[in-house]
């Protein structure tokens, strides 16, 4: 399916009315997935042409993805990774735990941004950071596009290493998100080491849901849903 190649346009914006030198996109992978961690890119690539056929990860094939990532992990100026494990995202939810990825990837960036381009409608990551967000700025952005491949790769290629003794899970074809093969697995032998233990598939597994965790919520409300995957897939 053709689409429209991203651009520079956010990047020209912020520099032009923000006076920010260094912009950084971001984007993560592995909110909905229920076994590895939530992984976030920042990427800066200042305002050269990028690479041909950049674009949102989950439009490439795989073969594609992973020759592009080679060649941005060169291109861009700097990049940087940030995690946040299932046991964080089980102690702090989701959206605590994307900022804390988030935040440990744009630190781990030669330079600090001036400037991030967030990838979607909500910012996660608040003060000190001056914050633009992009609904599909992965399509839309170069620097986000290009975290976005980045990112997906890095932990695609993570989840099958993680995996290679849960075979019979399948992290190296899911990548961790739920599939059949997965579902499977989790039913018969229930959640491995990498698995989030406050997610909602546990309420389907009998044998499992004991080992469901629960954080004390301190505003009294109830734990966060989103991104979460049920088994009606």
């Amino acid at each position: 399916m053709p689409y429209e190649p991203p651009t520079h346009t956010v990047e020209r914006s912020l520099r032009a009315t923000t006076g920010a030198k260094v912009i950084a996109g971001v984007d993560e992978v592995g909110r909905g997935a229920w076994a590895g961690p939530v992984t976030v890119c920042a990427a800066v690539t200042g305002l050269r042409r990028p690479p041909m056929g950049l674009t949102d990860s989950k439009l490439l094939t795989v073969k594609r993805r992973t020759a592009l990532a080679a060649e941005l992990r060169t291109w861009v100026t700097a990049y940087a990774l940030g995690h946040a494990s299932p046991e964080e995202i089980d102690d702090l939810g989701m959206t605590a735990a994307l900022r804390l990825a988030a935040v440990r990837a744009l630190e781990a960036l030669p330079v600090r941004p001036d400037a991030v381009i967030l990838d979607g409608k909500h910012d996660y990551l608040g003060t000190p950071w001056q914050v633009r967000t992009v609904i599909k700025g992965d399509q839309s952005c170069v620097a986000v596009a290009a975290a976005s491949v980045i990112a997906k790769v890095h932990r695609d290629k993570m989840m099958a290493e993680l995996g290679a003794d849960h075979a019979d899970f399948g992290f190296a074809a899911n990548a961790g998100y739920p599939s059949p093969v997965h579902r499977a697995a989790l039913e018969e032998r229930g959640p491995t080491p990498y698995h989030r233990l406050s997610w909602a598939y546990l309420d389907a597994l009998p044998r499992w849901r004991h080992l469901k965790k629960v954080r004390a919520w301190a505003d009294g409300g109830v734990p966060e849903i989103e991104g979460q995957l049920g088994f009606d897939f």
